[in-house]
């Protein structure tokens, strides 16, 4: 059974940070990208960080580029969301997502809720 689990949502202040992380179970998690989406209240699901599988590469949405980073950890099954300089555009739900498109298969995480409120 395949299992996402997001964790380390909350309310954070402006200019606070946050780490989310994701434990992945019940598939070849190295064999995966792995990504991290997020949704605002009214708004379009959005990619806002990737990482290929063997995490040589990783990707960013120019919205969090310098201020979130994401690693991962093959052998705990994990994949993390650093967030620094948090803002309240930032306010969403995140996602955790796993993806091979040569399958196309792609598993998803119930999401954690992150509030940067003053």
């Amino acid at each position: 059974q395949v299992q996402l689990v997001e964790s380390g949502g909350g309310l954070v202040q402006p200019g606070g940070s946050l780490r989310l992380s994701c434990a992945a179970s019940g598939f070849t998690f190295s064999s995966y990208a792995m990504n991290w989406y997020r949704q605002a209240p009214g708004k379009e699901r959005e990619l806002v960080a990737a990482i290929t599988s063997v995490g040589g590469s990783t990707n960013y949405a120019d919205s969090v580029k310098g201020r979130f980073t994401i690693s991962r950890d093959n052998a705990k099954n994990t994949v993390d969301l650093q967030m620094n300089s948090l803002k309240p555009e930032d306010t969403a739900v995140y996602y955790c997502n796993a993806e091979r498109r040569i399958l196309r298969r792609s598993y998803w995480g119930q999401g954690t809720q992150v509030t940067v409120s003053s």
